[in-house]
This record gives structure tokens, C-alpha cells and sequence, in this order.
């Protein structure tokens, strides 16, 4: 069995996103990249996101300014968020294993470093020829019941592990939440 940290995380969050900028300085370290719903995660909980929690937003937005100082991360918050990330949650799924770090890139840079609107159609597209990826394959490939049931229960088989919010860290079945958490994720991994 090969040793991982398995990686849950949505496009929408801007932990995740923070998380994945820590992610990629990793060197020699098997992450395995969990897709999920983070508001379906929430509906699961019964939580209520602190986007729509006005003092706890406002706090979040500090606060990713504050770690994305301290890091060094390029990183601006979207005047869009939040957004449905629906379609490109399901487009990492669906798209081919050569593409994903690319995609990973792409999107996440779009959202928290360009101040895209990743939910827009018309985005999207520029984004995936960025990838190399066909849209019109894209488009059709995201709506198979394959995919739309993938992204369902990875979503519920991580609310049935007990993770309510993303980014989350599993390294030998503990859970580590949070991106301020990569570090006890790396040492339960190097144990």
C-alpha cells in the first residue's frame, strides 16, 4: 500500500486554496487530490457557511489576507465568492489524469489569483483551452450520471468519515482539518 495524504478540497474554498500553494512546494510527498462539495458538506452537517455569516466572512477575508502575507501566496479574494463550483469540481473528475495538475492550477489561479468567475460558461472555456482541454467534450462529459454520482459520494463518504469543511488532511485514517493543519498532516505521514 502506498503511503498518501489524501486532500479534500473545492475550488470555492480560499483554505483550499491557500492549502494548495503549501501543497506544491511538497517534494517527495503522495497526496491523493479528494474532490468534494463543500457546501454539500455543509448541508450533510446541517452548517451554515461562514459566507453567509457576515461578522464570520468578514473575519475569513482577513484572515486569508493575513496567512497569504505571511506565506508569500499570491493570492486576492473574488469579488464573486461565493460561487457554484458544481461544474468544475465535476470537470476535475472527468477530465484525463495528464490534465489534472494543470487543471488544479488553472482554475484555482483563475478563482483566488485573477479574480475570475469560474461559474461563467464563457470563463470556463478560456480556462480549459489554457488546459488543452475540448470544451464541448468538457461540457458533455461533466453531465455523464458517472460523474455527477462520483462527486456525491465522494462528497458523503467524506461527511461519513466525519469531515465537515475543506481543506481536510486524512493521513493513516486521523483527520487533520484545516490549512493551517498541513504540518501535523506531514508529520503523522513521515511517522
Amino acid at each position: 500500500m502506498t503511503k498518501k495524504i489524501d486532500f479534500y478540497f473545492d475550488f470555492i474554498s480560499p483554505y483550499s486554496y491557500l492549502a494548495y500553494v503549501k501543497i506544491k512546494k511538497q517534494k517527495n510527498i503522495n497526496f491523493d487530490y479528494k474532490p468534494v462539495l463543500v457546501g454539500g458538506l455543509h448541508n450533510l452537517q446541517s452548517i451554515t457557511a461562514p459566507a453567509f455569516i457576515k461578522s464570520k466572512l468578514n473575519h475569513m477575508i482577513s484572515d486569508c489576507d493575513l496567512i497569504s502575507k505571511k506565506d508569500s501566496s499570491d493570492f486576492v479574494w473574488n469579488s464573486k465568492f461565493p460561487i457554484n463550483s458544481l461544474i468544475i469540481m465535476r470537470g476535475y473528475l472527468f477530465i484525463n489524469n495528464e490534465n489534472k495538475d494543470l487543471y488544479l492550477n488553472v482554475m484555482f489561479d483563475a478563482y483566488w489569483k485573477d479574480n475570475l468567475d469560474i461559474s461563467n460558461e464563457e470563463v470556463i472555456k478560456s480556462l480549459l483551452k489554457k488546459c488543452k482541454i475540448k470544451s464541448d467534450i468538457f461540457f458533455v462529459g461533466i453531465n455523464d450520471s458517472q460523474i455527477k454520482e462520483k462527486l456525491k459520494n465522494l462528497t458523503q463518504a467524506a461527511h461519513d468519515k466525519g469531515i465537515f469543511g475543506v481543506p481536510t488532511f486524512v493521513v493513516n485514517n486521523k483527520i487533520f482539518w484545516g490549512q493551517d493543519r498541513l504540518g501535523f498532516a506531514l508529520d503523522e505521514y513521515n511517522k
